[in-house]
């Protein structure tokens, strides 16, 4: 088996740890592995120096799968490598609990071999893919968001208008912080934060969630995945800010961004006693043990 692991390019001791963890059992299986080049260079040297360590820079179609080790926001990093490839995702959580990264890192060994015995299921997730006019270099280069878009002021305590229209008849115009387009995997992340409601990863739905409206009657909005969403930004400031998932962009108030459902699907690996709505109980639960 092919596989190639991503991970955050910064030194953390207890990534570090489940990495050699992760190195040690794939060698076991006899795995051909590949480190993201920058990812490497953060791993003690017993891994940089392992002669059974390849590295990549991109990612094609003869890899059988990528282990992701961090959080839900390396996975969404590790989506611009996978892109329109295929390649199923697998998500070792280093961090909090997450929605996407599920693995605990004391499950590793037992995770992974069912794994590689076949026993798990593929939950394919929709993606959100962007275009602008004019253009804009980032945006054509990686157009597609795994979790949500978010139009947001820059530079400006004062708020912007979002003028938007759905399969291009006129819906409202948001005076608000901003706007996010989220898909159900998104749901659970800034759309959340902001009053949205929380969707299934296999629901045929994307949602719109002003950010801070100041219009009373401004609410979450859920829409058919089908729908083409044509978003113009007006302010006091000349710019506005466009994120894909944590990836912003800088764009000039006379952009047009057009949003609709990408072409393809990210794999994301799940073990077979795995359920959303698990996690999900999982994640208010310890919400909850947070503020007490």
């Amino acid at each position: 088996m092919k596989v190639a692991i991503y991970g955050q390019n910064y030194v953390k001791e207890t990534t570090q740890e489940t990495v050699q963890q992760l190195f040690n059992f794939l060698l076991l299986k006899h795995a051909t592995v590949f480190f993201e080049s920058e990812f490497l260079t953060t791993q003690n040297t017993a891994i940089q120096n392992s002669s059974e360590v390849k590295t990549f820079d991109e990612l094609d179609t003869s890899y059988d799968l990528l282990i992701s080790v961090g959080g839900d926001g390396t996975i969404l990093r590790a989506v611009t490598y996978v892109r329109d490839l295929g390649i199923p995702i697998v998500g070792i959580n280093t961090g909090r609990l997450g929605f996407l990264a599920t693995i605990q890192v004391e499950d590793i060994q037992t995770a992974l071999s069912e794994i590689f015995n076949g026993d798990y299921k593929i939950s394919e997730r929709s993606l959100l893919s962007v275009t602008t006019d004019p253009g804009h270099n980032d945006v054509v280069n990686t157009s597609f968001a795994l979790n949500e878009i978010a139009l947001s002021r820059k530079n400006t305590t004062s708020m912007i208008t979002v003028e938007t229209h759905l399969n291009g008849e006129y819906l409202t115009s948001y005076w608000a912080d901003g706007l996010i387009l989220s898909t159900p995997t998104g749901s659970t992340g800034y759309s959340l934060s902001c009053g949205g409601p929380v969707i299934a990863p296999d629901a045929n739905n994307f949602v719109l969630t002003p950010i801070a409206p100041h219009n009373l009657s401004a609410r979450p909005l859920v829409i058919p995945d089908n729908t083409t969403v044509t978003l113009k930004v007006s302010g006091r400031e000349d710019q506005f800010l466009m994120s894909l998932d944590s990836r912003i962009v800088t764009l000039s108030n006379t952009t047009t961004v057009t949003v609709k459902k990408a072409d393809f699907v990210v794999k994301m690996v799940e073990l077979l006693d795995e359920a959303f709505l698990a996690t999900l109980r999982k994640k208010l639960l310890w919400g909850e043990d947070r503020r007490n």
